[in-house]
């Protein structure tokens, strides 16, 4: 039980319902800069002259930020104020785009870009833990049904709206709007923020416990799994003692694990709860989130890259192709959070049979169709992944955190997001790997002007998305076998 000095305060439906809008925004805007980057890597390489390392950074290295502050913020806003750190992570996210836009230099973009996925990492589990905490029941479902809505939009209208800020703004500078659209999207939120966000709970006398020792040892397992995957760009000059730094990780998560069991058993409050992963339904649940979510950005980057560098297409008409992804996503995890209280891990289980029938089908429209046809085709492959895509977010969402309890439920929601972010980093990364290294297999440089050499990279880089989507397919068999054995047990 909550001590008296931190516990809920109760909230009227409009409040609870005005406070949902703007974590929705806030979702909004942190997702969005997930993917509408991706098309502006050409432009950004051309105007400031990065390199492939600088580039790959600028997508995942804002990833690794992002998932290094989940944690310990999520952990702070249980304990303390959603509301203001909500506020601090906004405002920071805000600054950090301004600064991007403004950036002179490739070093200068990379730097602002970590500090914004800081601002991303504070916000996240705030919003998260707000949904967790102001719904229950039936309600809650349809909470994150419409947040799976707006993630799925989110998502995948992304890399139109950085495709649209580059043709507005020109191949030199556009994409720089592409960060300056974040500002006055970002000030309007935070105004909301400020006031439409009640106080949730009732202030707090009780000491903060950051657990510091867990807190190092989570950054260095964190950061010594994602570095050698950051760092992985296709190109012969990769340097292969990078994967050493996996030993490791291996030994700090080792340590950490150790060390959350014994802090816990101490009578404190560790980091990560270690009995957050003895429940089965939030276990099984984001570890399959993390597989999805490993396969799903890097899906989208990697479509981009072929319909710009492999057929010639224009960023904003590449973005375009993933606009059914993100229509046909956001109907279903409607619909999937209105169902899986009915129907329950079955429905998952189907929606990732539906998402990697549309991997295949991705695939098969580069190698058969010819280029004038293929984005049409691709985007008619992108609306059977998106079918399938939103009838995994939403109804994972529910069953993941179903059996929280909800003064656990930033902790738990951040570590659930520290999944999927490190599953994107890694996805995109072994994606981008796949792709550009077969592009300097066949030219012995990371350039062509011949479309096979493209389809041959794109279908090395989407079997990376494939094998991914498969996993997340295994995780939920498993759990399905579990749920079903669980229900005939005796008792």
């Amino acid at each position: 039980m909550p001590s008296p000095d931190t516990r809920e305060i109760p909230l009227t439906p409009p409040q609870r319902w005005r406070a949902f809008g703007v974590c929705i925004a806030v979702t909004a805007l942190t997702v969005l800069d997930l993917t509408k980057v991706n098309v502006a890597l050409p432009s950004i390489e051309d105007a400031l002259g990065a390199s492939s390392t600088e580039l790959q950074l600028v997508v995942a290295g804002y990833v690794l930020t992002f998932g290094l502050a989940l944690v310990p913020a999520g952990r702070i806003g249980d304990q303390r104020s959603r509301r203001t750190l909500f506020i601090v992570g906004l405002t920071v996210f805000t600054l950090m785009s301004l600064a991007c836009a403004l950036a002179p230099t490739s070093e200068a973009l990379l730097a602002a870009r970590l500090a914004q996925g800081v601002g991303a990492g504070i916000q996240m589990p705030q919003a998260l833990g707000l949904i967790q905490a102001l719904f229950q029941g039936a309600e809650r479902a349809r909470a994150f049904g419409v947040f799976g809505v707006m993630v799925g939009i989110t998502m995948a209208i992304g890399p139109t709206l950085g495709g649209l800020a580059i043709a507005i703004g020109g191949p030199e500078d556009g994409w720089r709007g592409i960060f300056w659209m974040n500002v006055p999207l970002a000030l309007a939120t935070l105004a909301l923020a400020i006031w439409l966000l009640p106080r949730t709970r009732t202030a707090s006398t009780r000491r903060l416990e950051l657990d510091p020792v867990g807190l190092l040892l989570f950054g260095a397992a964190v950061l010594t799994l994602l570095w050698p995957f950051l760092f992985t760009t296709g190109s012969p000059d990769d340097d292969p003692a990078r994967w050493w730094l996996l030993v490791v990780f291996v030994v700090a998560a080792t340590v950490f694990a150790a060390w959350e069991r014994r802090y816990a058993a101490s009578g404190r409050q560790p980091l990560i709860p270690p009995r957050l992963f003895r429940i089965l339904s939030y276990r099984n649940g984001m570890i399959l989130a993390s597989a999805y979510f490993a396969a799903n950005p890097a899906m989208l980057l990697l479509t981009t890259l072929y319909l710009q560098h492999g057929i010639g297409l224009a960023p904003v008409f590449a973005g375009m192709v993933s606009i059914s992804f993100a229509l046909l996503s956001a109907a279903t995890a409607w619909i999937g959070g209105r169902l899986i209280d009915r129907i329950g891990r079955p429905l998952v289980v189907w929606g990732l049979v539906t998402v990697l029938a549309g991997v295949g089908l991705l695939v098969l429209a580069t190698l058969v169709t010819p280029a004038a046809a293929t984005p049409w085709a691709m985007a008619a492959a992108m609306a059977v992944a998106g079918v399938g895509g939103g009838l995994v977010m939403t109804p994972n969402q529910t069953l993941t955190l179903a059996e929280i309890p909800v003064r656990q439920a930033g902790s738990a929601g951040s570590v659930g997001q520290l999944g999927q972010r490190i599953g994107g980093a890694v996805g995109t990364a072994v994606g981008l790997s796949f792709f550009y290294s077969s592009i300097y297999e066949e030219t012995g440089s990371g350039e062509s002007t011949d479309l096979a050499v493209y389809q041959h990279a794109y279908a090395f880089g989407m079997l990376a998305v494939a094998l991914f989507v498969a996993l997340a397919l295994a995780v939920g068999v498993m759990d399905l076998g579990a749920r079903r054995r669980g229900r005939r047990a005796p008792g």
